[in-house]
């Protein structure tokens, strides 16, 4: 259930109104500020209760609804059909990720290979207009024998490139154990297509206050997606950014997955929550990536996710669909144009090394 409360309506009286509903009902209140507007959500049993005794709780409400979805905090029900923005502060500045920002963009190598690359290609990319770096320290792997990564001291190497260039870190973590010593690090903490539905890990990522990027299991529904993101949210944390990667479907002779766009504008109709899209694993194929990059502008992303490497035959892990530095140049000059075509404002180049 949500309250809506009058505009003007001032900071005491929601104060004394979320005080008197948790003291008289059985529900958690929480006020959630929006663009235009200030509501209030209730979670809990709010089958049996009656809107219009709530009503009568404050003159300063204009009205209270049910949230049908049973993603509750995730639904754009929940804050009355404004979107939501999740702000990540960065050594150089504050990025904005929603529908009403420029379209941010993060690419790179799928894994931190050493701290010389990685530095070198830091610098290369703010060059460019990057806002961050996102590189694999622990990388979820099919195979035990291929790489995983260089663990805890890829960690190093990204905060060595971040003291070099100010830039912000996205890195994913795998294990709720190590969350605290990810999160020293990173700006963004990544919850992989793999770990979607590793619901412990949820609970210790939403019980910290970093911004979560949550990737789509490689099977999942788009209900599964959401109440995925409802754990982070119940947990207390509001900043998470879903991640559209690609699905496993029945043809995976051309594409490594599919690459499912339909869910951006389903999603834009379902949750308040900022989208991604990564081009790069829903394709497999570099090839592939620049086309539907942009088609993923012109459904409506909010933010792009492309892998790129110096050099991709000698990439440890996904050099097959990684751009070279030289493509990603051209392609973020095109994706300036797609967003002009689209009338999105013009992107802000975050770039995932």
């Amino acid at each position: 259930m949500i309250i809506i409360l009058k505009k003007g309506t001032p900071e005491i009286e929601i104060n004394r109104t979320i005080q008197e509903i948790t003291t008289t009902l059985p529900v958690k209140a929480e006020k959630v500020v929006g663009r235009h507007q200030v509501i209030i959500g209730m979670i809990g049993e709010t089958s049996s209760l009656d809107p219009l005794l709530i009503q009568e709780v404050s003159p300063w409400i204009e009205q209270v609804l049910r949230v049908e979805k049973p993603f509750k905090r995730a639904s754009r029900e929940y804050r009355y059909g404004q979107e939501s923005e999740v702000i990540v502060s960065t050594p150089n500045g504050d990025v904005k990720f929603g529908e009403a920002h420029p379209v941010v963009l993060i690419a790179g190598p799928c894994s931190v290979e050493s701290e010389e690359m990685i530095v070198e290609t830091a610098k290369r990319v703010k060059a460019a207009g990057a806002k961050f770096l996102r590189g694999g320290a622990y990388k979820p792997r099919t195979s035990p024998y291929s790489f995983q990564g260089h663990g805890e001291s890829a960690l190093g190497m990204l905060w060595a490139a971040r003291e070099a260039t100010g830039l912000g870190i996205i890195t994913e973590v795998m294990d709720s154990t190590d969350v605290e010593r990810v999160a020293d690090v990173a700006d963004i903490l990544q919850v992989g297509a793999r770990n979607m539905q590793n619901f412990s890990l949820l609970k210790k990522v939403g019980a910290q206050n970093k911004p979560v990027l949550l990737k789509r299991g490689i099977s999942a529904t788009i209900n599964d997606w959401l109440m995925a993101a409802e754990y982070i949210l119940v947990s207390g944390n509001p900043n998470v950014i879903l991640c559209e990667r690609g699905i496993r479907t029945f043809d995976r002779q051309y594409t490594r997955n599919t690459l499912d766009l339909s869910a951006v504008p389903v999603l834009r109709s379902l949750t308040h929550l900022p989208i991604m899209v990564d081009p790069s694993h829903g394709t497999g194929k570099s090839s592939f990536v620049p086309v539907m990059a942009k088609a993923a502008i012109a459904v409506g992303a909010d933010s792009l996710m492309i892998e790129v490497h110096p050099n991709p035959a000698q990439a440890l892990s996904d050099g097959p669909q990684s751009l070279t530095l030289e493509q990603f140049d051209r392609l973020s000059h095109e994706l300036e144009g797609m967003c002009q075509v689209v009338d999105r404002v013009q992107p802000t180049l975050a770039i995932l090394a």
